[in-house]
């Protein structure tokens, strides 16, 4: 596979984990929001535990000292190119300003958990549903 692929590989997985922090944060956000406002969809229960399961895996790798498999991938990917660090293309220059920060990694590990316990919440503060409404 020549260089330019592998790029176009990594610059995929830097979309799916934008995509994948934007359902958590506005997956909490929509929960909360709808259900003032009586968005029927934020009760139902695969959408809610697919949620869950996503931040609870954020929070149990943060907590271990695990790099997030798709980071890890996409730096494998980026490497293999030949690329040093996070310069390239438009989507990843942009796309990593917003995923990737400097903080002491205990910073990481209280929001993921802080965020992960809010999630938690969520389900007794606003009920799930099985059914079919």
């Amino acid at each position: 596979m020549n260089n330019r692929w592998v790029l176009i590989l990594a610059d995929m997985l830097l979309i799916l984990h934008t995509m994948l922090v934007a359902f958590v944060i506005l997956g909490l956000v929509a929960t909360f929001v709808g259900h003032f406002l009586g968005w029927r969809w934020v009760r139902n229960f695969w959408f809610r535990l697919s949620h869950l399961i996503v931040i609870g895996i954020v929070v149990l790798q943060s907590w271990l000292g695990v790099l997030c498999p798709l980071t890890a991938w996409e730096m494998a990917l980026r490497e293999k190119a030949g690329q040093a660090g996070y310069e390239g293309s438009f989507i990843q220059h942009w796309l990593q300003s917003i995923l990737y920060y400097s903080a002491p990694d205990w910073v990481f590990t209280l929001g993921y958990t802080v965020f992960g316990a809010l999630v938690l919440a969520s389900w007794f503060l606003v009920r799930t549903r099985r059914r079919r409404d």
